[in-house]
């Protein structure tokens, strides 16, 4: 694994990272934002929106391999639960990923030549979009294969417990991978050993083309535990401050030693499911709808106006700013090398 991106190019490394800042600032004892953390979730999410767009583009042109799964309409779920958590909490996900990389403070020069396969990727080139890591910023991937996470994000709260450091594990998981039964197992041991675990089940109302109605018997996937004990509720996922919220409440009551946590986020997903998915299984109309009247982005974007915290032309020069980063990430991802042979036997044993 490699330590992160080269810090060689024309820009700086806190324009390349916004600074390299990650959203888990201090927030008033009530849990209600500030001005200034508004701004932040603000930029956390368009930074996703404009990398995830520039992804799907080099997708497009031939340059990222493999498949590649955009986290677009979803912003807020990732930076709202950042926002919720201290620093040596860990993190793990699934392979709609590189949204949780970025809301975790990995560079966005790195994750995007990791995704066309290049030696200045997080992985060296050889995880690609699904398998990068970041011990640095306590990411423990993206994994491919569907609700497998699960139990090892239940594994990093047990290591948590033992080793008493009052952290927590946030497992992120999608509406396909809910009925695994992986998933239930780890409910039933994080319940019998009182782990600390949030589940954020990120309910985006399709797996693969499937509807939730059609997959699944109990569509309330946060009530899934009950069977074990296990607590949750549901969460309006395109508002990023109900989401940091709710991760405040569910992470308290994880650290006092009340066990694991289901955060069930509705929310939407705009593209398909993959790059290869046309997603012909819904209307134009629905996602139309979600666009128009439910972006998290274009929410926020609002209510900051109202409270005078941003104007219209601010926001814009923002997004100018952001598309230069993501620009900038795109040209080093194409500049930097492929990973030599060699790399195959690089990272495959660690000395204990």
């Amino acid at each position: 694994m490699a330590s992160g991106p080269s810090k060689k190019g024309k820009k700086t490394a806190a324009k390349r990272s916004l600074k390299s800042k990650n959203v888990k600032k201090e927030s008033p004892p009530n849990g209600i934002s500030t001005q200034e953390q508004l701004l932040q979730f603000y930029r956390y999410m368009l930074l996703i929106r404009r990398f995830e767009e520039r992804a799907g583009q080099l997708y497009g042109m031939g340059l990222i391999g493999g498949f590649c799964h955009l986290y677009i309409g979803q912003e807020a779920v990732v930076v709202g639960m950042q926002a919720a958590l201290q620093e040596n909490d860990s993190v793990i996900t699934s392979y709609r990923d590189h949204g949780h990389m970025l809301a975790c403070g990995m560079e966005s020069r790195g994750v995007m030549a990791e995704l066309t396969g290049r030696i200045g990727g997080y992985s060296k080139g050889k995880g690609g979009s699904m398998h990068m890591f970041s011990r640095d910023k306590n990411f423990y991937g993206g994994h491919g294969i569907v609700g497998a996470q699960v139990s090892i994000g239940t594994g990093l709260a047990f290591s948590h417990k033992y080793k008493k450091n009052n952290a927590i594990s946030v497992t992120y998981f999608g509406d396909g991978a809910a009925n695994q039964g992986q998933v239930h197992e780890s409910f039933n041991m994080a319940a019998l050993w009182k782990l600390p675990v949030i589940y954020v089940i990120e309910n985006n109302k399709y797996g693969m083309g499937t509807s939730v109605e059609r997959a699944s018997a109990e569509t309330d996937l946060y009530k899934l535990g009950e069977s074990v004990d296990v607590p949750g509720r549901q969460v309006d996922g395109m508002d990023v401050e109900v989401v940091k919220q709710a991760g405040l409440e569910a992470a308290e009551w994880c650290r006092t030693g009340k066990g694991p946590y289901i955060l069930e986020m509705q929310t939407y997903r705009y593209r398909g499911h993959s790059m290869s998915d046309p997603a012909r299984y819904r209307s134009k109309e629905e996602v139309d709808n979600i666009r128009t009247n439910s972006d998290p982005i274009k929410m926020l974007g609002e209510r900051l106006i109202k409270l005078n915290a941003a104007t219209e032309t601010s926001l814009k020069e923002l997004d100018r700013e952001i598309r230069s980063i993501v620009a900038d990430a795109a040209e080093f991802a194409q500049q930097s090398p492929e990973p030599e042979p060699k790399e195959l036997y690089s990272d495959v044993y660690v000395s204990a």
